[in-house]
């Protein structure tokens, strides 16, 4: 291969001041090492972006340095897990983010959302999008402008509205989906910090057992509040409270003389981290382990 230059960069070989391009005509392996030298010039890397070898292509997809030409081509790749990685890595354009977030493979849609690059357009294409699990990734985003999250408040989808319940740090968003009529909603609502303690006055007598039981387990309430929950008419309710790691001491000895022995049982043998408590999680963004594995394969699953 002929010897070409790459400005920028220094010629190893003639001090010339400019990064000589470097053979990619060895075998997979030393191809594979050339992708992932830090000193490997973008000529070269555009080369490797259209090379035979899957792992030497996902090796360039994951450069920060990738010159955009190479990641431009491996948007396009027919392996999945490359054009996964090309939507992970934070030097990827939004031009080519809002190509991958209309990907025919969920994965590598998921793996947009977490992209530090992505910015208010790729946002208003995941809103738009049909999958409702990328919505649901949007919905857990901790800031969203006010019109994209006004449109997730009215999403079709239950569980997008949801994640947005519990994730939201809008005022306007959170009074809104107060008032929605889906359980499991206000449920995600209990487990917000975000709420206000009117808000989750509300919440505490909320019709709904299962509202009233993550409220309890997720966030510290007024003492007029916890002493309504005491007695509480539902057993699960109760129970939820005795088992609570944050609720006051004096509220599960009050507790300990249940007239459910169950909920009284509970509170006299709790003991700090025996129970799980829920807690509010971190955005899903398309975690996974690498590889195909079962179910993984590089073909399209939604």
């Amino acid at each position: 291969m002929g010897k070409q230059q790459h400005v920028g960069g220094t010629d190893r070989h003639s001090g010339s001041g400019t990064t000589a391009d470097r053979p990619t005509d060895g075998g997979a392996d030393a191809r594979l090492a050339l992708a992932q030298d830090p000193a490997t010039p973008q000529m070269t890397l555009i080369e490797l972006a259209s090379d035979s070898s899957v792992p030497v292509r996902r090796a360039v997809a994951a450069r920060p340095d990738a010159p955009a030409q190479a990641l431009r081509t491996l948007t396009r790749d027919h392996d999945r897990q490359v054009r996964e990685t090309v939507a992970r890595n934070p030097a990827t354009s939004v031009g080519n983010l809002l190509r991958l977030v209309k990907d025919a493979d969920r994965w590598v849609r998921w793996a947009v959302a977490g992209n530090p690059a992505c910015d208010e357009s790729v946002r208003r294409a995941m809103v738009a999008a049909p999958d409702k699990e990328l919505r649901g990734l949007l919905a857990e985003t901790s800031e969203l402008e006010p019109d994209l999250a006004a449109r997730l408040v009215e999403d079709a989808s239950p569980e997008v509205r949801e994640r947005l319940a519990t994730h939201t740090q809008d005022p306007d968003v959170i009074v809104a989906l107060l008032a929605d009529r889906t359980v499991r909603v206000r449920k995600g609502l209990a487990r917000n910090p975000q709420t206000t303690a009117a808000q989750r006055s509300a919440l505490a007598r909320d019709p709904a057992v299962d509202v009233r039981a993550a409220l309890v387990r997720a966030l510290e309430l007024d003492e007029a509040d916890l002493a309504t929950l005491v007695d509480d008419r539902s057993v699960q309710v109760r129970l939820a409270l005795a088992t609570s790691e944050i609720i006051p001491a004096h509220v599960r000895q009050t507790l300990e003389d249940d007239p459910d022995e169950m909920v009284a049982a509970a509170a006299r043998d709790f003991r700090p981290g025996a129970v799980s408590s829920p807690v509010v999680r971190a955005p899903r963004i398309g975690s996974r382990r690498s590889g195909t594995g079962p179910g993984r394969s590089g073909r399209a699953t939604r």
